[in-house]
């Protein structure tokens, strides 16, 4: 025996009988007296014998293996998608391989192609924000692997989706910052190119227009690289509290760019929301403790996870390819708290 894995051909040969025995005994095979099959299983038990998932895939054609590509763990709301994704995959038999592009493209495509050579069965992603050109996925995608978008998502594949509706999000935020008495709406957003930036800015606007408010582009404020770096935000905020007719309100469009705000301001000791109100998108179960509490857009992250896991694997395991395909919506919630305390 060798110190690595044991496997079945180690078995058959401490026993004496043939590797084709040993996997029909573990199977459990009629073909296999009880006497022998005994033997096996106290053979296999004494060594911690584990089958091996990849020999077994082959076999089979498949890995049971899904590849996860986001933009960074290190966010509330990828954190509970993430969860959502691993609670149905493993319930149906398959396992997770989890990639991070940090929001580089260069890192998107080597991920992308590592997890594709890894042979997974398919493949959910949520696109970085330098991504602009979706050469590699389409390309795998033709050659059959499945591929469901969460998210940040892109049109030129057809294929499932499933996203936040991250315009009536934005929609109801801006509203409520407006029915609680704020007129000078600043907006901080991400990078131009992703989807949910132009739907939730679509929705700020929408909601803008519709109460007799003027689309100020000095308010609006876009971070290219997500909020990645911190200093991006520090300039947008530094550029909206310089201006004359600085706003009186602040709606946030991402996770990181809501939570680094409320820092800075803090630091600032400017104080929220007598000098300025702030509502963001965030999934920060924190929000209610924060001092003080803080107004938040909030994605059902979890849901969202779960949803694309079971399309997806519905996509590997149907026996006819898929000819039609859905974007699924899901709604937003809206939490009011101290941070957009009304004037009125």
């Amino acid at each position: 025996m060798n110190f690595g894995a044991i496997t079945i051909k180690d078995i058959a040969k401490e026993l004496g009988i043939s590797a084709s025995a040993v996997s029909k005994a573990l199977k459990d095979s009629h073909e296999i007296s009880e006497k022998t099959k005994k033997l096996v299983l106290e053979c296999a038990q004494k060594h911690n014998y584990q089958p091996n998932p990849m020999a077994r895939s082959l076999k089979q054609g498949k890995s049971k293996s899904l590849g996860v590509v986001i933009p960074t763990i290190d966010n509330n709301f990828f954190s509970q998608v993430i969860d959502g994704i691993e609670s149905v995959a493993y319930s149906k038999g398959y396992n997770i391989i989890m990639t991070q592009t940090h929001e580089l493209y260069d890192l998107e495509l080597s991920n992308v192609e590592h997890l594709a050579m890894r042979s997974i069965d398919g493949l959910l992603i949520s696109l970085s924000i330098e991504t602009e050109n979706i050469d590699h996925l389409k390309r795998l995608h033709n050659m059959g692997l499945p591929i469901v978008f969460f998210d940040r998502v892109s049109n030129e594949i057809e294929t499932h989706k499933v996203i936040a509706d991250n315009y009536k999000g934005a929609y109801d935020a801006t509203t409520h910052l407006i029915r609680s008495g704020y007129r000078k709406i600043a907006h901080i957003t991400s990078a131009v190119n992703i989807s949910i930036t132009a739907e939730r800015l679509k929705g700020y606007c929408a909601a803008l227009e519709e109460n007799g408010l003027p689309v100020n582009d000095k308010y609006i404020k876009y971070c290219p690289q997500g909020g990645k770096a911190i200093t991006e935000i520090e300039t947008a905020l530094t550029d909206l509290l310089n201006m004359q007719d600085k706003p009186d309100a602040i709606f946030t469009a991402t996770d990181r760019t809501t939570t680094t705000i409320i820092g800075l301001l803090h630091k600032l000791k400017i104080k929220i929301p007598q000098d300025i109100a702030l509502l963001g998108f965030t999934n920060t179960q924190m929000a209610y403790v924060l001092n003080p509490s803080l107004s938040q857009v909030y994605q059902p992250g979890f849901e969202m996870g779960k949803k694309a896991t079971g399309m997806l694997i519905n996509l590997i395991e149907s026996r006819k390819p898929a000819t039609e395909f859905e974007t699924v919506v899901f709604p937003t919630q809206l939490f009011t708290r101290e941070s957009t305390k009304s004037l009125l």
